[in-house]
Parts: structure tokens; sequence; C-alpha cells
């Protein structure tokens, strides 16, 4: 039997936001029709630098990447004793974590992001308390924020994801912890979903390996420039954590008292979640309803004040 024939087949657990050309297909309109609120990304991105011929036709450089380490190094704090490594997304680490170590037992608090179960279960780990764990934190989709004394295991994984909207709550010290793996997404923030990049910050002996598993210029030339210039704008960034609160505070405002959630996407609590999916997608409103939980309903936020009055124009008949 060929080694392909032999993978796990775990298309059944995929579980995400996005999926717009489904809702066209059953809703129709075109895509510029849609409000699509089924992410947590940052509808309003930080703005892109005028890329140049080089970004696109040269293979980018050591200095391109010391570059943007040292720019994560800065914005994240890091401490001197953890290793950085940039990667095409935060999800091709997540694919290729569990393969570091020997398959044993694995902790992955739920219900949260699925993507390292998938991982962690395609690489032979079984889902216990053991010697590995993974914490996303805040918590995917209900927002639980966890603390230092929540790791107990020898290998841990930390995904900070969406922890750039509460900097104070990033538990990015304990990357000098030896075993201990952070990551960071550059898409929900930054609003930079398409750009693929992410990072990994951590124990220097799992970097090490890992860097070997994505191997040599596995990030763009414009990703890593665009990447190093916005981690050094601390003005947008901080700008944009005090709209982000606005924001939500107003989605709230239109829903009721969110049940959990970030300033990048809220988690209601709502009688039928299908109900409020179909009657918002007739409008042209996609959102994220939840396979476990009926009730739950987990929105991002509009962009700007079209996209405000289009959602409350489709909520009308809800509230």
């Amino acid at each position: 039997m060929s080694p392909i024939s032999n993978l796990p087949d775990l298309s059944i657990a995929a579980d995400h936001g996005g999926g717009l050309d489904a809702a066209m297909a059953r809703f129709g309109g075109k895509s510029t029709d849609w409000l699509d609120l089924s992410t947590g990304i940052n509808p309003r991105p930080w703005p892109l630098p005028a890329f140049t011929a080089e970004d696109w036709n040269r293979l980018p450089d050591k200095a391109a990447f010391a570059a943007i380490e040292a720019a994560a190094r800065d914005f994240w704090q890091v401490p001197e004793a953890a290793a950085v490594l940039v990667a095409p997304g935060a999800s091709s680490l997540i694919a290729r974590i569990p393969w570091l170590l020997p398959p044993g037992k694995v902790e992955i608090p739920g219900p949260t992001y699925n993507e390292h179960a998938r991982a962690f279960a395609a690489a032979g780990w079984q889902m216990a308390q053991g010697a590995g764990q993974v914490l996303v934190h805040p918590n995917n989709p209900d927002g639980r924020l966890w603390t230092a004394k929540d790791v107990k295991a020898p290998f841990v994984v930390i995904d900070e994801s969406f922890c750039d909207v509460t900097p104070e709550a990033s538990l990015i010290h304990l990357a000098a912890r030896p075993g201990s793996l952070i990551l960071k997404s550059f898409g929900k923030f930054w609003g930079l979903a398409g750009l693929r990049l992410g990072f990994a910050i951590g124990d220097p002996a799992l970097i090490a390996r890992l860097g070997q598993m994505i191997g040599p210029w596995a990030v763009s030339g414009p990703a890593l420039r665009a990447g190093a210039l916005a981690l050094q704008d601390k003005v947008w960034a901080k700008a944009t954590r005090l709209r982000l609160e606005q924001d939500a505070a107003r989605l709230d405002q239109l829903i009721g008292k969110a049940i959990g959630g970030t300033t990048l996407f809220r988690l209601y609590q709502v009688e039928d979640a299908l109900h409020w999916q179909e009657h918002l997608a007739k409008a042209h409103v996609w959102t994220r309803r939840f396979p476990y939980d009926p009730t739950w309903l987990r929105l991002g936020l509009p962009g700007d004040e079209k996209g405000w009055a289009q959602f409350e124009q489709a909520m009308k008949g809800l509230r």
C-alpha cells in the first residue's frame, strides 16, 4: 500500500469560517454584494506598501529574514533565549508541529480551533492528558484567556493568533521555556490573511527543526517586507486596537450581550443559530455557526459604514 493511501481521512472534522462561494451558490449574489462576517479577520487591514520589481523577482535574502525577525522580537517583546521562525502562515506551522516529537498524548481543551486536533491526529497522537498540550489564547470561538499556571505539559503549543488585540495577556514570556512554541498569525489583527505570513517563537531546538521542515525561501519577498514594516508601525497598532474595541461594542449594541469572543469576533447565544444564519444570508451577510452547539453564532466586524448599514438592514426581523 502506498504512503498516500495510509493517510487518515480527517475531512469530517473540518470546520471553519469563510466558504463564501458556497453561500453565494445557495443564496445568490456576487462576492461584492456580500458582507462576510464569518471570520475574525480585521476588515480594515494595515495599508500595504508599493511593491518593487525586486520584491517579486528576487529570492528573499538573509537580510530580509533578519529584518522581519528583528521587528517581530521588538513588537512581541520576545525573550532573548527564544528563537523566531518566519513561516507562510500559522496554518503551515500547525500542520507540521505534531511531527516534531514522537506521537504520544496531547491535551487540546475545546471547543477550539479544530486544525490543531486534526494535525495531531494525522501524526498519530491521542487526545488525552500527556506529554503534549495545545492552548489557543485567546480561545476561538469563546475568547477564553489562559495563564502560565494552565501550562502543565513538557511540550506546549500556545496559539496566539488572536492575541494582538490584547497584548497585555500574551504568554510570550513562556517562549523561553524548553518545549514551548508560541504561534502568531499575520492574517487576523493586521487583516492580511492573503499575505500568508505567520511566526513560531520558542524553544530554539524545536524552531530549528521546524525551519528544516518548511525549507528555504518559504516566505515570499513581498510578505517579508510588508511584515517587517507593519510590525514597526506601532501607531497603527494602537489606533486599531481602540477602533476594534469601539466596533465590538457597537456590534454588541445591535445584537445583545456577547457570551464570549475578542474584539475581532463576537460569540452570541441565540435561540436558533441556523435560522439566524439563513435570515442574514438572504440579505447577503455571511456568519459562522458551530456543529457542536445549535445556539452559538459568531460574527466578525463590518469594515465601513456601508457594511454596517447592510448589516443593520439584514438584522430587521431578528430583533
